[in-house]
């Protein structure tokens, strides 16, 4: 399996080069070259494995510089009911993403039992485990330099804490995430963990991480990767929950299914679109969004137009307050049929933030053959939406989730399952959980009294500059 640029300037790679890499030297994205897709057959044959064995199954189809064994005992060191352990039955760990029955046709699929509490504890504990494993067969070094609006940055902290050869260097908009957030990632003490708090927005984070990766002396020079949404492993191996949840509600393999993602970066939904590719059975994705909401606007008129820091606002659900979706690059790659030119033409415009418009044809495939649709939500949604999931099936939703609950009522049809992605454990938002239930959250005993620990990090301007000199003075070269 090689892989290929969204935007056509760089040689096939394998899996294990783009995996320690950020954006393709020209500035696009890493892509598999194909697909590869499972049969009905096959599928039937996956839906009887546990989340290891479908781990295995699903991710060596994309991965063929790894030998089998080594590869599997990576994956079986990483899905363990130890590691995710934070879940609201604990005798169903060992099932890593259970789904909770709300009625006859919708569902909610559990995935933040992780370290940090939230889905991308899916995907980042398996990168942790990749790149140790990548980097002592090869006998390097990383530097990882990333970007968080909320979750992403806890988790590749936790994924990353003590492993061989990687530091870690963490931006985050200073002042913007929850309480609980910031502690998950500042009270961290491992010397290979750096936490920057940037005084700006998420997206002015996001654009300094990119600058570092468009220097290619730069990153050549201090060996960085990257561990966001751009990150290929990120992606697929969150592919792996859409065929798990499918399976839990599919009445028989082969039935449509509809999945609903609360989305920022579209990292998480395009994994979705991802499992599609590959044949299973999901007729809709419906993105949900917030006030922030680039992303409901492109997919209701086919319109892509990010929006500046004036126009990027503070919300109850945080971790979606994002108006540059990175990873809406793979998708529009595929939408335009794999025309890498085509895709570097649009996407100079994104860069430029002009944005661009699907013409009706495209638009309308992208609705039909794709099947996506989208919902925004507003403080005051959120509110009443953990509210009535509280009241009627007695579950505490975090606010993100509740976007997604917002957007599965809008879009669920008669006879069609409906699964919500899980974002986050409620206990990140406290404030807002206070005001929607007049109660705390709960929190897993091993993380009380978190926000009282001893916190370590250092405060920059938003300069792509300062942030070379920052990296620059702490890794020895």
């Amino acid at each position: 399996m090689n892989y290929i640029s969204t935007r056509g300037g760089m040689a096939p790679q394998r899996f294990s080069d783009i995996l320690l890499g950020g954006l393709a030297p020209d500035g696009g994205l890493a892509i598999a070259e194909r697909y590869p897709r499972f049969t009905l057959d096959e599928l039937k044959a996956l839906s009887k494995l546990n989340y290891r064995e479908l781990a295995f199954a699903v991710i060596s189809r994309f991965v063929d510089d790894i030998p089998a064994d080594q590869l599997k005992a990576l994956i079986d060191k990483t899905y363990t009911a130890q590691v995710y352990c934070h879940g609201r039955d604990p005798a169903q760990a060992d099932q890593i993403t259970p789904v909770v029955k709300l009625d006859e046709a919708l569902f909610i699929q559990e995935l933040s039992n992780g370290p940090t509490l939230a889905f991308k504890d899916m995907a980042m504990q398996l990168l942790g485990n990749l790149f140790e494993h990548v980097l002592t067969q090869r006998g390097q070094e990383i530097n990882i330099v990333g970007a968080t609006s909320g979750d992403t940055g806890s988790a590749a902290e936790y994924a990353m804490r003590g492993k061989h050869g990687v530091r870690v260097f963490m931006l985050s908009p200073f002042g913007k995430m929850s309480p609980f957030q910031r502690a998950q990632m500042f009270s961290l003490q491992d010397e290979n963990i750096h936490n920057i708090a940037v005084k700006s927005m998420f997206d002015a984070c996001q654009d300094m991480v990119k600058a570092v990766n468009n220097d290619a002396a730069f990153k050549a020079r201090y060996k960085v990767g990257a561990v966001n949404s751009i990150n290929w492993g990120r992606v697929v191996a969150q592919a792996v929950y859409y065929f798990k949840g499918y399976f839990a509600v599919a009445g028989e393999v082969g039935e449509p299914v509809d999945f609903c993602v609360p989305s920022g970066n579209f990292g998480n939904v395009c994994a979705g679109h991802i499992a599609r590719q590959m044949g299973l059975p999901i007729r809709r994705l419906i993105v949900a969004t917030n006030e922030n909401d680039v992303l409901d606007e492109f997919f209701k008129t086919g319109g892509y137009h990010p929006r500046g820091l004036d126009r990027t606002y503070e919300t109850s659900s945080p971790s979606m307050d994002i108006t540059k979706a990175s990873n809406l690059e793979r998708f529009v790659f595929d939408l335009l049929g794999r025309d890498a030119a085509k895709l570097a033409e649009l996407w100079r415009g994104v860069d430029k933030n002009q944005g661009f418009d699907l013409d009706p044809a495209t638009f309308a495939r992208m609705r039909d053959e794709y099947g996506f649709r989208s919902e925004k939500s507003s403080h005051a949604d959120r509110i009443a939406n953990i509210r009535e999931v509280f009241e009627r099936y007695g579950l505490q939703i975090d606010p993100h989730t509740a976007d997604g609950y917002k957007a599965a009522k809008a879009h669920r049809e008669p006879g069609v399952p409906m699964v919500i992605l899980e974002t986050a454990l409620p206990a990140k938002f406290e404030d807002t959980m206070r005001e929607a239930l007049n109660q705390a959250p709960q929190r897993p005993a091993d993380l009380q009294g978190l926000e009282a620990q001893p916190q370590r990090f250092d405060v920059l301007e938003a300069d792509a500059e300062a942030l070379k000199r920052y990296v620059a003075e702490r890794v020895p070269v």
